[in-house]
């Protein structure tokens, strides 16, 4: 997935996100209700996100220098660890903060119909941020689930909106449940239930990509499938006949660096060997198109001791 596929998703969340916030926000300060109150905090949490994400990807895209020989690719791991920190800190806490702070002193809402409204009409827009992001997610998750796909992408802007999105997502359905329970009760301590029922969610949510995004920013190698494509597509049978050492690490979700030790068929000589490891090199490439950066090392197999 290109980073302009991961934009799209990006784009959406950040419209769908400002949208929802502005009514949430109009909602809290009618309705009184707490748990909209830690929703719209959320959703100006998620807008800030949005756009920590997408400077990742603009910092990622500069040229390598003599000081970063590598190039910048891992921006867009690291902007997505502040964004997990960011969900953890004002969007979890705030909201944790809030709910207590509502149980120990119920208020009564006013207007709470309103509040269900502007819930109905959020769930609308972040359905429609989800429904992008999976659609954009669909050519790397093949035919695994979004959970699967979450653990582990290389891509992380994509795992991080999926993440947000099904949290939005839930966390209306309790804001929804805890204006309605205190509507039908007539207690509001159900609002504040609610509250920090949205800020464990954050939270919860926030862990999970704290640490995911934690395992992308120290490095991660090639997937299993990509480590078979590789090895099979580094063995030729005629030149080279098997792979000694192998070490991948991704860079950033679209470069993946190989470092390989090969044993190359004795009797050889250097213009052919030159010739197998170039050929190598470009079956590699073609099996696992982010593999932008090969090192390959031609040696003679020596059989260990018994």
């Amino acid at each position: 997935m290109s980073a302009g596929g991961g934009r799209k998703a990006i784009l959406a969340a950040l419209s769908a996100n400002l949208g929802i916030a502005i009514a949430k926000f109009v909602g809290a300060a009618i309705t009184g209700s707490g748990s909209m109150l830690a929703e719209a905090v959320h959703s100006v949490a998620d807008t800030g996100n949005q756009g920590l994400l997408l400077l990742g990807q603009h910092r990622a895209a500069q040229e390598a220098d003599e000081k970063h020989p590598f190039g910048y690719a891992r921006n867009r791991y690291f902007y997505s660890f502040v964004v997990a920190l960011v969900l953890f800190t004002l969007g979890a806490m705030y909201a944790i903060w809030e709910g207590v702070h509502k149980i120990r002193h119920p208020e009564e809402l006013s207007s709470p119909v309103v509040a269900v409204v502007i819930l109905a009409l959020a769930a609308a827009l972040e359905g429609y941020s989800f429904t992008t992001a999976m659609r954009e997610s669909a050519p790397l998750r093949g035919g695994a689930g979004w959970w699967r796909f979450i653990r582990t992408s290389r891509n992380p802007e994509l795992p991080v909106v999926l993440l947000e999105d099904t949290g939005a997502l839930i966390g209306l359905l309790i804001a929804l449940a805890a204006v309605v329970l205190t509507m039908l009760t007539g207690n509001a301590i159900w609002d504040g239930i609610g509250t920090l029922g949205i800020g464990i969610l954050l939270g919860a949510i926030a862990v999970v990509l704290i640490v995911e995004m934690k395992s992308l920013l120290i490095g991660e190698g090639a997937t299993p499938e990509e480590i078979r494509a590789i090895r099979e597509n580094l063995v030729d049978g005629a030149r080279i006949d098997r792979v000694i050492h192998l070490r991948t690490e991704y860079l950033g979700p679209e470069d993946l660096m190989i470092a390989a030790k090969v044993a190359i068929v004795p009797g050889l000589d250097i213009a052919a060997i030159a010739e197998a490891i170039d050929a190598a090199e470009s079956r590699v490439r073609t099996a696992v198109p982010t593999a932008k950066l090969m090192y390959i090392e031609p040696d003679l197999y020596r059989s260990q001791p018994a």
